[in-house]
């Protein structure tokens, strides 16, 4: 399996993902997407959307605002109890998050546990701690020209709760049949303790999440569907291999505290097993909360049967930078070709960011780069995602597109003139073909 550091080293190299704000000496936990990677960032949650809403006549999208109501985050209980342990090390006063300290350690585990386990700060190996206390993620800002009190706001920690604010206005404007589920995509910012593992765990992070709304009494059915399509999702659309893939059920103990069954979707990244997205059962928590409130009638009537109730919820929800990262782990291929070492990113073509390389075989031969020009422009037309490259020889634009992920490379020599093929270059394989102009 590759190393974490030659994904972060590709990434960097080749203009998929760049550290946040580098040129003023960065900010832990913010990362910036390069050209490639907003290409493959788009193509992700363009493939997320197509499967979970166009597809689909029972899901119905929104994008809420990133700045709520602060009585939203008050009522969904992330003031009361969206926290982290936080430990201090008492002699180098580095902070962690207490369970990130060892993989056997819980989330929940008290101060008295902790100091038992003698477990020695990463940083300068003491085993000194102070006790641990929650610390609560949320950014926190003002709204209005005046900060005090009463103009407090945060960054929204998840895209869930424009979902749940929603809901009456989907429900009275669109009279969807239950069950039905509203869907997302957007920035969520939590003020992690210790970001770490490259975009696996940032402070601010894009995420795709639906809330699927159903009776009470078919929701244990209905779960176990969505989960289904989640690893259909993550195998057949976006294409992980199978066997990196595991669920696993989390113990009432560290479940969330809206939920009565989380089943987390894991992933073999090159760091380790690490959840990749999640499913839970969130019951009625949200709209019973937001009911009680808002004082706002949240229950749903049944326009076939009459019956009034409010609707219990599934919740999938996925990071794009945790499944980006899992799609760029799975991709990275060091190999040799004729011998030579390379590396190589194995991308489903769907979401390699250019789908063709087109090439002249040589660039100052005119009537090359003119008719190579002409192929361009007509695989352009079809395909959007071409790119050209005309620099180095054309052993050098094989590394590099294979580097990037270009699943065939086009080139344009002198036989072209003559007969009007071209030699497609295979990424994976590097087998060279001709193929006819027309037929590409």
């Amino acid at each position: 399996m590759s190393k974490l550091e030659d994904i972060v080293s590709l990434c960097k190299r080749r203009g998929f993902i760049f550290p946040g704000s580098e040129v003023y000496g960065g900010m832990a936990g913010t990362w910036d997407f390069g050209p490639l990677g907003v290409m493959l960032k788009n193509k992700i949650t363009a493939a997320w959307w197509q499967f979970w809403v166009e597809q689909r006549d029972d899901m119905y999208g929104v994008d809420a605002a990133i700045l709520m109501n602060p009585r939203t985050w008050e009522a969904s209980g992330h003031v009361a109890t969206f926290a982290d342990p936080l430990v201090e090390c008492k002699h180098c006063h580095g902070r962690f998050r207490a369970d990130k300290l060892g993989s056997d350690i819980p989330e929940s585990i008290t101060s008295e546990e902790f100091q038992k386990l003698g477990v020695k700060c990463p940083t300068c190996g003491q085993s000194d701690w102070s006790e641990i206390r929650k610390f609560n993620m949320m950014f926190q800002t003002h709204v209005g020209p005046v900060s005090d009190d009463t103009s407090i706001a945060y960054l929204r920690p998840e895209t869930a709760q424009g979902i749940f604010t929603n809901f009456k206005n989907v429900v009275d404007t669109i009279y969807p049949d239950l069950p039905f589920g509203i869907a997302q995509q957007g920035k969520a910012f939590r003020n992690e303790i210790s970001p770490r593992d490259f975009i696996l765990r940032d402070r601010e992070c894009s995420q795709m999440e639906i809330e699927y709304f159903v009776h009470p009494d078919t929701w244990q059915g209905i779960f176990e569907q969505l989960l289904a399509e989640q690893h259909r999702f993550l195998e057949e659309v976006i294409g992980l291999p199978k066997e990196r893939i595991h669920d696993y059920e989390v113990p009432a103990t560290d479940r969330a505290h809206y939920s009565q069954r989380t089943v987390d979707i894991e992933f073999d990244y090159p760091n380790g097993r690490e959840e990749l997205m999640g499913i839970a059962y969130r019951t009625d928590f949200d709209l019973m909360n937001i009911q009680r409130a808002s004082g706002k009638n949240m229950s749903y009537r049944d326009k076939h049967t009459g019956e009034s109730f409010i609707p219990h919820v599934i919740e999938p929800s996925i990071g794009v930078e945790r499944l980006l990262l899992a799609v760029l782990s799975a991709a990275y291929t060091e190999d040799e070709i004729d011998g030579s070492p390379r590396i190589v990113l194995k991308l489903p073509a769907q979401l390699a960011p250019y789908r063709f390389c087109v090439s002249p075989l040589l660039k100052n031969k005119p009537e090359l780069v003119e008719k190579a020009r002409t192929v361009y422009q007509q695989l352009r037309q079809k395909y959007t995602n071409v790119t050209w490259d005309d620099s180095g020889n054309i052993g050098k634009r094989y590394r590099k597109q294979d580097e990037i992920g270009t699943p065939a490379c086009v080139v344009i020599d002198f036989d072209t003139l003559e007969d009007d093929t071209v030699t497609v270059r295979d990424r994976d394989t590097a087998q060279q073909t001709r193929v006819k102009i027309a037929e590409l």
